[in-house]
């Protein structure tokens, strides 16, 4: 999916450059081909291990990883922080097919910029690259999901639901959302659902009423 211009994160003006670590080759191979394709974005090299990781990042310049959890010689978490110690610039987006609470956290704290889960879908990949290149947290909307239910007296919107919340309340349509947010009209619809369930609101109207009372926009 391509970005237009205000939308290209870039480092020195050049293509994000993007490394990844995935013991899968057809789902690394998959990744790889979205990102090329993404417009902003570039993969400078891609590994299956935690010793190809290694050997990879000493020889190849990386703005952002994409590190697997699980892999054959190691724990993708384990080795977050130390790769932040060696490279403090590198920006890590944990993917994994992992949605324990405990793993999460600890890879958060371990120093990871994002975690994605591996079905997620594949603007949330490209979302995810563009939000840490930029500083971001970023984290898919399960998991946002997962860690906002531990609060059940605080519920905690992701950037984009912010967002998606504003233009709703703005009057939009969900084809003018998926125009603004560079999504497909199918996500939006998907995010506009889980955005009513989240908030416990019966309709769109009602979604709006409580945003309003409550200033979340």
């Amino acid at each position: 999916m391509l970005m237009d211009d205000s939308q290209l994160s870039t480092v020195n003006n050049q293509l994000v450059r993007v490394a990844i670590v995935e013991d899968h080759k057809v789902v690394a191979e998959g990744f790889e081909r979205l990102i090329n394709e993404s417009g902003f974005a570039v993969v400078t090299g891609k590994t299956y291990s935690v010793a190809g990781c290694r050997n990879l990042l000493a020889q190849t310049e990386v703005d952002v990883l994409l590190l697997d959890i699980g892999l054959p010689d190691g724990n993708g978490v384990d080795l977050c922080p130390q790769l932040k110690a060696l490279y403090p610039d590198l920006k890590i987006l944990m993917l994994s097919s992992y949605s324990e609470l405990t793993i999460i956290k600890q890879a958060l704290d371990e120093g990871a910029s994002g975690y994605i889960l591996k079905n997620a879908m594949t603007e949330e990949i490209l979302a995810g690259i563009h939000a840490v290149t930029s500083g971001q947290q970023f984290l898919c909307d399960e998991v946002n999901m997962l860690l906002s239910r531990q609060n059940t007296n605080q519920v905690v919107l992701s950037r984009r639901e912010q967002e998606l919340l504003r233009l709703i309340v703005a009057g939009l349509s969900n084809s003018e959302i998926a125009d603004k947010m560079c999504l497909g009209y199918e996500t939006i619809k998907s995010y506009r659902k889980n955005l009513i369930i989240k908030l416990n609101a019966h309709n769109t109207a009602q979604l709006v009423r409580m945003a309003i009372e409550k200033k979340m926009v």
